[in-house]
């Protein structure tokens, strides 16, 4: 008969360090992609007619 190996208790908790590190995995290339599509952007030409008007406020 054998002696158990240390890594018998290791082995019980593998399934759920795997999901983390896949849920890890997941949310850091989220936000990689997230951040790259952020500061890239469309930078663009601002609008040229329309926006803020000026007021006329009634005199008193």
């Amino acid at each position: 008969m054998t002696a158990p190996t240390p890594a018998a208790g290791v082995a019980a908790s593998l399934p759920g360090v795997k999901l983390l590190r896949r849920a890890l995995l997941a949310l850091s290339l989220a936000s990689l992609i997230a951040g790259s599509l952020r500061l890239r952007g469309k930078g663009g030409v601002p609008p040229q007619e329309g926006g803020w008007r000026e007021l006329r406020l009634p005199t008193r």
